[in-house]
């Protein structure tokens, strides 16, 4: 995975992220979120070109091909990219839409060959964090736009779950909420606050434009009518009016 080995924490609790399916709200609810973030169109003569990290099954990535004139995925994961293909040729998009492979080191496309790179609820999983930004930034062309979306440590449960003692549901309350050390020692995944993200993101050489809370999707429900009074109620807005209703933090950048 791009980043190679990390100090700061035992990788053995890192685990790989799984795609939301296609159609899934919460995919929808970034899109809305998302969009209004990219720069004005017709910059670069060639074409704008967005490159996707850990773009997964592509259902993300999808989402925004009518926003570009070329688009990216780039995933650790052949099974993922393997239905992100498929789906590329079903639609007849082979001439706009590639899927990339990549692994430890580099991500393999050039330098500033990106107008935005966007990645989703991925930087939580890589080895080292300032290697995949570095990597990201480098891709990235002078002035390019750089959104990412990181898990809401306020949120009431711990997302990627925990590897508790004693306890099989992986999905225990207030787990999100321990004390960082705490927390990175059961959890799958890391988890982060606003300011923390913004200061790693500062610190790998980007200027923040933007940044809020993605209020939570309630796709975890199961059962329809509740889902849906969750949405149309509490949960209605895209933009969390306070941390504890988010999932997700996103964060935009300029390089």
């Amino acid at each position: 995975m791009v980043g190679g080995n990390s100090n700061n924490r035992d990788l053995d609790h890192l685990r790989a992220g799984v795609p939301a399916a296609g159609g899934q709200f919460i995919l929808e609810r970034r899109a809305r979120l998302v969009r209004p973030l990219f720069p004005p169109p017709a910059i670069p003569p060639e074409g704008r070109h967005l490159v996707d990290f850990g773009c997964g099954n592509g259902a993300q990535t999808l989402l925004f091909a009518g926003d570009f004139d070329r688009v990216t995925g780039v995933d650790v994961s052949e099974v993922f990219l393997e239905d992100f293909r498929r789906e590329i040729v079903t639609r007849g998009l082979e001439d706009r839409i590639a899927a990339v492979a990549t692994g430890d080191g580099p991500i393999p496309l050039p330098d500033g060959t990106a107008d935005v790179v966007t990645s989703f609820t991925v930087l939580e999983h890589v080895p080292n964090e300032r290697a995949a930004l570095a990597e990201m930034r480098r891709i990235l062309r002078p002035g390019g736009k750089l959104i990412v979306s990181v898990p809401n440590r306020w949120w009431v449960f711990e997302t990627h779950g925990a590897d508790l003692p004693l306890l099989p549901w992986n999905r225990v309350p207030l787990v999100s909420w321990w004390p960082k050390k705490l927390h990175d020692r059961w959890a799958r995944a890391r988890i982060y606050r606003l300011r923390e993200i913004e200061k790693l993101l500062v610190q790998s050489g980007f200027t923040i434009d933007d940044s809020f809370r993605m209020t939570a999707p309630m796709d975890m429900i199961p059962w329809g009518p509740l889902r849906r009074l969750a949405r149309s109620t509490m949960f209605r807005p895209d933009c969390a009016v306070t941390p504890i209703q988010a999932t997700e933090i996103v964060v935009a950048a300029t390089r």
